[in-house]
């Protein structure tokens, strides 16, 4: 009966031990925790075989999920891997299924659920009498885990960090990661549902001066998706994915050392539009947003999004977008794998509201950028790659498809990102456009020839090296002489955007950091901290990750 429970955590946490992922922590934590599963099939003997059943059916289900991950990346199923997983709708996960999709895996899951059915056959009651079932339940109570509650107890004073450590505990186990993240989830999408409530009574920004105070200005910041500069012709890659953005090189600022600080859209974007960053990362809760801090000197400001908001969730990103005086959704497919729905559709939005007669205007345009599925994000016509012309060696046959997909995705990301610009420029603003990815994604690079899409506890650098660039208008240059020669080779981080964004618009106020800047004299470069900040302990700086094979 033990084994049977154990199966669904002990052998996966041997597995991470000998991939050199994590130590033994994890295995005796999952084989501890397991034993708690012993106590209701021995309280009620008589129904022996469906308690174990039901139980066995949701550890299954739970254990698949992280089995598969491993599978996948070679890694545990992290805290952060859990908040992705529950913010993505049925065809985003249908399109994570079918990037990663290989019978071989499924042979392995089926083999491990056909195991799993085994032992439960071979599960037979075990009956005590009334004093010693209750003694024996209450030992197994204690060992599994009475004993890391009140070691964890007794060894931290503060009562949050006695609960983190002892979930952080059962994690180890099944079914406990999902329940503890899933909570974890709904508290954290409760704050930002209570920010959003709640965001007129956050102090507005102290002392807050406006350069151009009674100026008409007109400002676009671009957040792109999933989008590594190291496979943009633009930074230096061989392929041409990005003519357009080169024939505009010589009217852009473009910067080339920026990274992101996490691998994740949500985590990211907390940072990106607002004053949190990876050494504090729950500022986003307290203090204002960058949208919150342009409607504060005047801007009317307005949010355009491809990305799919089917859903009625209120999600933290839906929340940010809601701060917005107005939204434009575009994306309400029910299956975000459409060949129908592509960034072009942000265009005629975009147009009409640069057409809008408020004198200040914030835009914000949210793409889909190059998401996987990576063949969903282009139209037949931008699959300009199809060959293995200027190809790694080392692809081959099978992940050729995916290579080209993501190139050819690139491809048309810069058609978009380039269309904006022009459509900008065309309406003779006085203003500026930044355009950045969230963060990149890791396909089949040479630095890591075997990874496909984003890991956090298993870091790549095309995970992180983001595009970061600016166009200008004539009048903002001569307004703002900014000479940004000697800022366009920095290393920076985009967990400190919003200070550069108000460098950019000629914005004071008592919290503004100039050295967080990337375009101001005063910049400083510090750590490109990388990693989940709820663990100080794995943050690392970027340059730390290997550069080569």
């Amino acid at each position: 009966m033990y084994l049977f429970f154990w199966y669904f955590s002990g052998p996966l946490q041997w597995l991470i031990y000998h991939a050199d992922v994590a130590g033994l922590d994890g295995f005796w934590q999952a084989s501890a925790a397991s034993l708690l599963w012993l106590i209701p099939p021995l309280l009620f003997p008589r129904w022996t075989r469906p308690i174990v059943g039901l139980i066995g059916l949701v550890l299954w289900m739970c254990s698949l999920t992280a089995l598969a991950y491993f599978l996948i990346y070679g890694q545990e199923f992290s805290q952060s891997a859990i908040f992705i997983m529950f913010e993505s709708n049925m065809s985003e996960s249908s399109e994570y299924i079918s990037q990663y999709f290989s019978w071989s895996k499924l042979a392995v899951l089926v083999a491990y659920t056909v195991i799993a059915l085994g032992l439960w056959f071979r599960v037979r009651p075990v009956a005590f009498s009334g004093r010693a079932k209750v003694v024996l339940c209450l030992l197994i109570a204690f060992a599994s885990v009475g004993y890391s509650a009140l070691h964890e107890y007794r060894k931290r004073g503060d009562l949050d960090m006695r609960i983190g450590k002892f979930q952080q505990n059962l994690q180890s186990a099944s079914p406990w990661q999902m329940v503890i993240g899933y909570t974890q989830y709904r508290q954290q999408l409760a704050d930002m549902a209570n920010m959003f409530e709640g965001w007129k009574a956050i102090a507005p920004l102290q002392h807050q001066v406006d350069a151009h105070a009674g100026q008409p200005a007109t400002m676009v910041l671009v957040i792109g998706e999933s989008t590594d500069r190291q496979r943009m012709s633009l930074y230096g890659y061989t392929r041409q994915t990005t003519p357009q953005l080169d024939a505009l090189r010589p009217e852009l600022d473009v910067f080339d050392q920026v990274v992101a600080p996490r691998p994740y859209t949500i985590e990211v974007l907390q940072q990106v539009l607002t004053f949190a960053d990876q050494e504090h990362p729950d500022l986003y809760l307290t203090t204002p947003s960058l949208i919150s801090m342009m409607k504060q000197v005047g801007y009317k400001t307005f949010w355009i999004t491809n990305q799919q908001t089917m859903t009625q969730r209120n999600t933290m990103l839906t929340t940010f977008s809601k701060q917005a005086d107005e939204q434009v959704y575009l994306n309400n497919n029910r299956n975000q794998n459409s060949t129908s729905q592509y960034d072009e559709d942000v265009l005629e939005p975009f147009s009409q509201v640069l057409k809008d007669k408020a004198p200040r205007k914030l835009i914000v345009v949210h793409l889909l950028g190059t998401h996987m599925n990576y063949r969903y994000r282009f139209p037949s016509g931008y699959a300009r790659f199809q060959d293995s012309a200027e190809v790694p060696r080392y692809i081959t046959d099978k992940t050729l498809r995916k290579y080209n997909d993501y190139d050819n995705a690139v491809f048309y990301n810069d058609y978009v990102v380039s269309s904006l610009i022009d459509r900008f420029k065309r309406s003779n603003p006085h203003g500026f456009l930044v355009y950045l990815s969230d963060h990149g994604e890791s396909v089949y690079d040479p630095v890591a020839p075997h990874m496909l899409g984003r890991n956090e506890e298993a870091p790549t650098r095309p995970m992180y090296t983001v595009p970061f660039l600016v166009w200008r208008s004539p009048s903002w240059k001569e307004d703002n002489p900014l000479d940004l020669r000697d800022a366009l080779h920095r290393e920076w981080t985009t967990s400190h955007f919003i200070h550069t964004w108000a460098d950019l618009a000629g914005l004071r106020f008592d919290t503004f950091e100039p050295w967080k800047s990337i375009v101001n004299p005063a910049y400083q470069r510090g750590q490109l901290l990388i990693g989940d900040p709820r663990q100080p302990a794995k943050l690392r700086d970027f340059n730390t990750l290997g550069s080569a094979p």
